[in-house]
């Protein structure tokens, strides 16, 4: 059963490397006294990620990003603030962006049911929807920079999305926004009875 967080001493480590899903160090260790469990936690810049040794290489690259996800969705249940998303967007324009896009503003709005962001670039302004918070960083983080971009071309175009590129996690932030809207449109279903 997986857990995130939890870590366990006299596992064998595997040479700190870059994870395919993500932009974040990740490094593995494998524990022969480890047999179904698999957990993960953060330290400093880099993320540990703990498996029993018996696992394939294919196991251990699904198990590393399943880990990653839950990780993720767990910092990002702490809610962040205005101050600390305009900050987060600002570490975001430096590392993709080179820091050109410069937002005046950027804070959570609750009017935006249709869009997760929006952006006015003639006013510096950058705005999320609060529907994003409690979802996980890697998607908000995708958000932000879809708006960032617009700070530096309008519009969809070619060179929008080629800014874009640079972020790793663009196509699966966009799958998991697909996904939430999809599942937003499904009818429900009615609740089981109890017999």
């Amino acid at each position: 059963m997986p857990s995130a967080g939890s870590h366990q001493r006299g596992a064998a480590a595997r040479p700190a490397r870059a994870s395919a899903t993500s932009a974040v160090e990740v490094e593995v260790r494998r524990s022969t006294r480890r047999r179904k469990s698999v957990s993960a936690y953060r330290e400093g810049d880099r993320t540990i990620v703990l498996i029993p040794a018996r696992m394939s290489q294919a196991e251990e690259r699904r198990w590393v990003g399943v880990m990653l996800d839950k990780l993720a969705a767990q910092e990002s249940k702490r809610h962040l603030g205005d101050t600390e998303l305009t900050e987060r967007a600002a570490r975001l324009s430096a590392q993709y962006f080179d820091g050109r896009a410069r937002p005046v503003t950027v804070r959570w709005v609750t009017n935006q049911n249709t869009r997760w962001g929006s952006c006015t670039p003639a006013e510096g302004s950058i705005r999320l929807s609060h529907r994003l918070q409690g979802m996980p960083e890697y998607v908000v983080d995708y958000v932000l920079l879809h708006e960032l971009a617009h700070l530096l071309v309008p519009g969809h175009g070619p060179d929008f999305w080629r800014l874009l590129e640079a972020y790793p996690r663009t196509e699966r932030a966009r799958g998991y926004l697909e996904g939430v809207v999809a599942a937003e449109r499904l009818p429900h279903l009615p609740a089981a009875r109890e017999e």
